[in-house]
């Protein structure tokens, strides 16, 4: 299913991401820079602190009562540091995700050793050809609980964002992620329901 779901939100952020990624993508005066990591990459002190083997920390989260998913970045990446300097930085983004998500990143050509949910040990880049990823930034997104059949990330995803979006569809993205909407409808449906929401209550959040 995460397959479907991930071929059918593509084509949702490749043809919304054009709108919402034109002028004023980039902020004229961005916050300070964003803390980096010894690998390069754009850190979050919330992010998850593990030990690299992808079914614990999805069975961690599930014990928080959270949802479990992937951060790709890469150093130099523009995109990956307008996450962080944009919709990381607005706090009822970056409160949503921790209230409700265990985020672990990961490096798109780093190489630690990761064990996948099917119990395969692969370098981080290895890990990332594996699950066709190959740009950044990507969100990989993951059911509440793990399958007891061992299957690889790229077969329990159920959602995945490939790529940089505007503050309020992303946050809507966790939001969509989080009601298990992927299971009865399209995020282009759940986005406009949200956004009519948001202007029906005078709310500016459909404006970030």
């Amino acid at each position: 299913m995460g397959w479907r779901i991930m071929r059918a939100l593509g084509f949702v952020f490749t043809t919304l991401a054009a709108g919402w990624l034109g002028a004023g993508a980039f902020a004229a005066d961005p916050p300070g820079e964003p803390k980096t990591g010894a690998n390069g990459l754009y850190v979050q002190p919330w992010f998850h602190e593990s030990f690299l083997d992808l079914r614990e920390d999805l069975d961690e989260a599930a014990a928080k009562g959270k949802r479990f998913v992937i951060f790709w970045e890469q150093k130099g990446c523009p995109y990956c540091r307008e996450t962080h300097v944009v919709n990381l930085a607005n706090p009822e983004i970056s409160g949503y995700i921790q209230k409700h998500f265990v985020v672990l990143q990961l490096d798109l050509y780093g190489s630690r050793k990761v064990k996948d949910f099917d119990g395969e040990e692969l370098a981080e880049k290895a890990l990332a050809q594996k699950y066709g990823v190959r740009f950044t930034p990507t969100m990989q997104f993951f059911p509440p609980k793990a399958e007891e059949a061992k299957k690889s990330g790229k077969e329990l995803e159920v959602a995945r964002l490939p790529g940089y979006l505007r503050p309020f569809p992303f946050y809507v993205m966790f939001q969509f992620v989080r009601d298990e909407a992927y299971k009865t409808g399209s995020f282009r449906d759940y986005f406009k329901k949200k956004h009519d929401e948001s202007v029906a209550a005078g709310s500016k959040a459909h404006t970030w």
